[in-house]
């Protein structure tokens, strides 16, 4: 399978999680698919169809740590403002915040969507990840062949939910998929399993067992013959997708 490989980096990201407001706010340690969907629109410069890619994804990220920030809610008012005789139409108060900060995060992007090279070569709009101030850089993007492998790892990725009886390893969290924006950015969730390690095809041995007493067939995993050799497997990547269906586009070969 032919797909378009965009690697990229940054100094800071952040992506916040979106039902928390107490004084603090905290990071997803993955960008959410919403995240990713947003970054291909302005690579391209147009709203696209949800449907009309998939997308698989390696990110990392050195350290984590609190930047102190602040808001100014303003509500009506009346009277006029201090020492003038002009009226006072709205006053605000200080609100100040610890945000959390991913430190030089690294993304290794796939898309199957080979045909996006130049856009992302000449991307339409800053390069950003996360907050607007977020600046990412690309610093390759090209196509390659995705090839069929029996083993794979698999890290630093969202994995389906469903994988959590596989591994055992990582948490499974809500994010955010994608925001509709002819409804007004209306934004809908799913659950995926974050694995911020790394882990093994070969620790998928249960239920493997059973799909080869099954069907008599091995699993096949899409892996990436570019990616460092770990144990004689590449980096396998599963593939999420926008739109309605919840989990892995093509999650196996």
């Amino acid at each position: 399978m032919r797909v378009l490989k965009i690697q990229a980096e940054g100094i800071t990201t952040s992506f916040r999680l979106p039902h928390f407001m107490h004084g603090i706010q905290p990071t997803f340690r993955m960008p959410p698919p919403a995240t990713i969907y947003g970054h291909i629109c302005s690579a391209l410069g147009e709203l696209i169809s949800p449907e009309s890619v998939a997308f698989a994804y390696r990110f990392t990220s050195e350290a984590t740590f609190f930047d102190l920030e602040h808001t100014i809610l303003l509500t009506e008012a009346r009277g006029k403002l201090k020492g003038t005789s002009f009226p006072q139409a709205i006053s605000g108060g200080l609100q100040p915040f610890k945000r959390e900060i991913l430190f030089r995060p690294r993304l290794t992007l796939y898309l199957t969507r080979p045909d996006w090279l130049e856009a992302f070569r000449r991307p339409r709009y800053a390069v950003v990840l996360g907050r607007s101030q977020d600046l990412f850089t690309y610093t390759s993007v090209e196509q390659i062949e995705l090839v069929q492998a029996q083993e794979a790892y698999f890290e630093h990725t969202l994995l389906p939910r469903d994988m959590v009886r596989l591994l055992g390893r990582g948490h499974v969290e809500l994010l955010p998929r994608y925001l509709d924006y002819e409804r007004k950015r209306a934004p809908t969730f799913s659950h995926y399993l974050v694995l911020e390690g790394r882990a093994s095809s070969r620790e998928f041995w249960f239920e493997e067992e059973q799909r080869q007493q099954r069907t008599g067939q091995s699993s096949r995993f899409w892996v990436d013959p570019t990616s460092p050799v770990i144990a004689g497997m590449h980096l396998g990547l599963m593939f999420h997708t926008f739109g309605e269906t919840p989990y892995a586009a093509f999650p196996l070969a």
